[in-house]
C-alpha cells in the first residue's frame, strides 16, 4: 500500500530530530563529566585534607608535645643578690617582693647578681642546674642544640668582668640557657631552657621565656616550642586546598 501524500515522512525534520537528539545527548553526557570531574576533585582535596589531619595527630604525638612552654613572660631580673627565685613549673617566683630563695618553694633556676650575670643552682640536683662549658661558666646555646643528660652542668658566676660575661650577647634577646631541675611533683628530673635579652651590660637584663619537657629524663633542644596543634595543621590544609581551586 502506498502512503499518502501527507503521511509520507520528511527528510529534513527526521534529519532535525535526529540532530536535537545528538546535542541532548551530548549535553547530557558533558554535565555529567563536569559533574564526574568535580566529584573527583572533592575526593582529591578530602584525602589531602585527612592526610595533613594524620600527619598533625603524629606531630601532637611526638616528644615535642610534651614540652612545656611559658610563653612570653618578660620577667625583668633586679640587679641585687637575690634577683629571680623561679619554679619553672609553678611559675611561682620572689617577684615583686625580691625575697629569698626560701619565699619560693622548690624553685629551680636563680638568675642574680649586682654587677653580673650569676646563674646559682638550688641543692638538687646535686652538681649544678645549668649547662656549662667551663667552671662557673653557662653556656648560650644554640637553637637546637640538646639539653639532657649529657651535658655537664654547674653554675655560672655573677662577676661583671668581660671575661666572665664573653658569652652573652647584648643588646639581644639571643641567649638561651639549658638547666635541669627536680621536679618535686614525680621527684625526678627533667631538662629545660630559659631565653634571656640583655641591654647594653648583662646587668640590664630579662627573663622573656622558658620551657621544659614534661618526660622525666627526655632531652629538649634549646629554644624548641611545643609542635604546632593538629586544628592549625588542619586549617593549613584547608587553605592549601583552597587556593588549588581558584
Amino acid at each position: 500500500m502506498v502512503p499518502a501524500a501527507g503521511d509520507r515522512e520528511n527528510p529534513k525534520e527526521s534529519e532535525y530530530a535526529a540532530t536535537r537528539m545528538r546535542f541532548r545527548i551530548a549535553c547530557v553526557t558533558g554535565v555529567f563529566q563536569r559533574e564526574k570531574r568535580k566529584a573527583m576533585s572533592l575526593k582529591t582535596r578530602l584525602t589531602q585534607h585527612f592526610a595533613l589531619a594524620a600527619v598533625a595527630t603524629v606531630a601532637v604525638s611526638s616528644a615535642n608535645a610534651q614540652i612545656v612552654h611559658s610563653g612570653i613572660v618578660n620577667i625583668e631580673i633586679p640587679a641585687t643578690t637575690n634577683g629571680l627565685y623561679l619554679n619553672v613549673v609553678t611559675g611561682a617566683s620572689n617577684l615583686p617582693a625580691g625575697g629569698t630563695g626560701s619565699t619560693v618553694p622548690g624553685w629551680d633556676i636563680n638568675p642574680w647578681g649586682a654587677s653580673g650575670f650569676g646563674l646559682f643552682s638550688p641543692g638538687n640536683p646535686t652538681g649544678g642546674a645549668y649547662v656549662i662549658t667551663a667552671p662557673s661558666t653557662a653556656a648560650n646555646m644554640a637553637f637546637g642544640d640538646l639539653i639532657g643528660a649529657a651535658n655537664t652542668y654547674g653554675s655560672n658566676t655573677s662577676s661583671g668582668t668581660a671575661a666572665a660575661t664573653a658569652q652573652w650577647n647584648l643588646n639581644s634577646d639571643q641567649n638561651l640557657v639549658g638547666f635541669r631541675f627536680f621536679n618535686e611533683a614525680n621527684s625526678q628530673i627533667h631538662y629545660g631552657w630559659a631565653r634571656f635579652s640583655f641591654g647594653s651590660t648583662v646587668v640590664n637584663r630579662t627573663l622573656v621565656e622558658y620551657a621544659f619537657d614534661a618526660t622525666p629524663g627526655a632531652s629538649i633542644g634549646a629554644g624548641v616550642v611545643p609542635a604546632p596543634s593538629a586544628m592549625a595543621l588542619l586549617g593549613l590544609g584547608g587553605l592549601v586546598a583552597g587556593r588549588r581551586r581558584r
